[in-house]
């Protein structure tokens, strides 16, 4: 019998031995969601999206590159780098246990790579683009996920540095992708994703408190460790809250007033689930606090998002 937290990679899950379901584990497709709601929200932003059957197949075809394929290849490589801290951490991971070969793994990083370019190269023919911005985005994707994992440069090891990426990630490089196939992508919305990317920081904090012993012991500088469960948890809501609420006070200045009323309402249920769940015992409720409050805080995206693609960002 399936197990559903096998299959999305989420922590204890049971062991298969099912060399697909393993492949699939290391591509953590939970974590592809926000990448794939970015997609949206940049198509959204662009202020040019159609309902028609082309631009419906491009659009999934930027979620299938964002999403399985590149996230896959990040959270692979990621598990490639961490085989130790896992071991120490999740040691029924599927290379840590031994389940799956450091050959099929190299291949899998691979195959991920290549196939989220060829998408990116052919996002870029079908919007005709004269620059290939698509296909740049995914290269520079792919190289914040590389330097993010492996070493000399691991940005993991600083917490605020590598989270950051990560939440840039999560947040700015697929809303990017969006609408850069369906628009233009200027100067002004690339600098607010970018800071729209900090409420990401503080999502990524919380992805840390699982791994506390293993990096403690690696002497990974994750925020939970240098600062303490508590500590980080506090700093986790707050980098949340102040960076959406931030976006509020965008949207006014753009006269987008009923977003930003849209937009408060919907921080508040992240405020209350923070008070019940993140703040109180994130090691043993990261799950179900990010289950609660993640859906309004990707709806804000969106909100956010449509109302951008109606002012004169886009223009």
């Amino acid at each position: 019998m399936n197990d559903p937290k096998q299959l999305l990679g989420i922590k204890g899950a049971s062991e298969t031995s099912s060399i697909w379901k393993l492949r699939i584990q290391l591509m953590k497709p939970i974590t592809w969601i926000p990448l794939i709601w970015g997609v949206i929200c940049g198509a959204a932003a662009s202020g040019n999206f159609e309902w028609t059957f082309s631009n419906v197949l491009a659009s999934l075809a930027c979620m299938l590159m964002s999403g399985p394929l590149l996230a896959g290849y990040t959270q692979t490589i990621n598990d490639f780098f961490d085989k130790e801290i896992d071991a120490i951490n999740e040691p029924n991971r599927p290379i840590p246990s031994g389940k799956i070969s450091i050959k099929d793994v190299k291949i899998q990083i691979w195959v991920l790579l290549i196939a989220g370019l060829i998408v990116a190269f052919l996002l870029d023919l079908y919007a005709k683009h004269s620059f290939p911005s698509v296909l740049l985005l995914a290269l520079g994707g792919s190289f914040v996920s590389y330097i993010y994992s492996a070493p000399p440069l691991k940005l993991k090891q600083n917490g605020w540095l590598g989270n950051y990426a990560l939440g840039a990630s999560y947040i700015a490089l697929p809303w990017w992708a969006g609408q850069a196939l369906f628009g233009k992508l200027t100067i002004v919305t690339a600098i607010l994703t970018l800071a729209y990317s900090l409420s990401g920081l503080g999502i990524a904090v919380i992805n840390d408190f699982k791994s506390v012993e293993g990096d403690s012991k690696l002497g990974l500088n994750s925020l939970p460790v240098v600062f303490g469960i508590k500590n980080a948890s506090r700093i986790s809501a707050g980098l949340i809250d102040i960076f959406q609420l931030a976006m509020v006070v965008v949207l006014v200045i753009i006269g987008q007033h009923l977003a930003s009323v849209i937009l408060v309402l919907l921080v508040i249920p992240q405020i209350t689930f923070q008070d019940m769940w993140l703040l109180r015992d994130p090691l043993k409720f990261d799950v179900k606090y990010q289950a609660s409050a993640q859906p309004f805080l990707i709806t804000g995206m969106l909100v956010t998002a449509l109302a951008i693609g109606h002012s004169f960002l886009v223009a």
